[in-house]
């Protein structure tokens, strides 16, 4: 992760949709935020072994995706760091969903598509909670 001009450090993101276009969105997002995207990946299989290697302060995780779904994933990354930040980031916008997403451990959802202010503003968030957790 790199640092800033303030010398604090830039929060990472890791990236994890199947649509290239929702990645290049999603990234170019949290870039405009001051997050540096430390990796991409097409399904939750690479997303899992990316988040091992990168240990990265927040996931933006689709649900929808071939080789291991969202939830899935979630369940997984959470059993394996239970402080990892995950929001979903999905078209499917049904109650029973978001309630499992939630159960197995996901901090926010947004529904697609997205407001890019909505996005900017999830990114804010977190990059203060994750200054709050590791002020260096």
């Amino acid at each position: 992760m790199e640092a800033t001009a303030e010398g604090a450090r830039s929060p990472g993101l890791l990236v994890i949709d199947d649509a290239t276009i929702m990645r290049m969105r999603i990234a170019a997002i949290a870039r405009e935020a001051g997050w540096t995207v430390v990796a991409e990946a097409t399904n939750g299989l690479e997303g899992l072994s990316l988040y091992r290697q990168h240990h990265p302060d927040l996931v933006t995780l689709d649900i929808v995706m071939p080789e291991m779904d969202g939830v899935e994933t979630l369940r997984q990354m959470r059993a394996e760091d239970p402080s990892a930040r995950i929001v979903m980031v999905s078209a499917v916008d049904q109650r029973a969903k978001l309630r499992e997403c939630f159960g197995a451990g996901a901090a926010d959802f947004v529904v697609k598509p997205f407001d890019k202010e909505r996005l900017l503003s999830l990114f804010l968030k977190y990059a203060e909670l994750v200054r709050a957790a590791d002020p260096r």
